[in-house]
């Protein structure tokens, strides 16, 4: 195989790219509910909302499309998509943070610890994902 063939992005079908990110979906929303049920072990409070299936199920499934969509776009639009993606993703893991520490008196530094950590989970099983369905180069 020629360097120049390498470069050239691979074009992954809608159904494969869909699949998964569904599969991210489901990933990270196994790692959610077992962070979520090690943070209410260790204190979390029982009526922490965040840390109910129903709040982190449905924003995980959001964050992942929604990053699905970013990538893509990167991908499409930047000359150079991997260092863009180099600082924009941490960039915007640590902004996701920014609502969590506004739940210090709700949930605790347990509860929102869990938080912190949810948000790295879901970015690092969507980050895997999206390299293998959307290369970026």
């Amino acid at each position: 195989m020629s360097v120049a063939s390498d470069a050239v992005a691979v074009r992954r079908g809608p159904l494969v790219v869909a699949g998964g990110v569904l599969a991210a979906i489901v990933v990270a929303s196994a790692a959610d509910a077992v962070l979520a049920l090690l943070a209410l072990a260790a204190g979390a409070p029982d009526d922490f909302k965040p840390l109910k299936a129903s709040s982190y199920l449905f924003l995980t499934a959001v964050g992942v499309v929604a990053g699905a969509v970013g990538w893509a776009i990167v991908r499409k639009a930047s000359k150079d998509p991997e260092a863009l993606v180099r600082w924009l993703v941490p960039t915007l893991v640590v902004v996701s943070f920014v609502p969590d520490f506004l739940l210090f008196g709700d949930g605790g530094a347990t509860g929102v610890g869990a938080l912190l950590l949810m948000h790295v989970v879901v970015a690092a099983a969507a980050v895997f994902t999206y390299r293998k369905v959307m290369p970026l180069s």
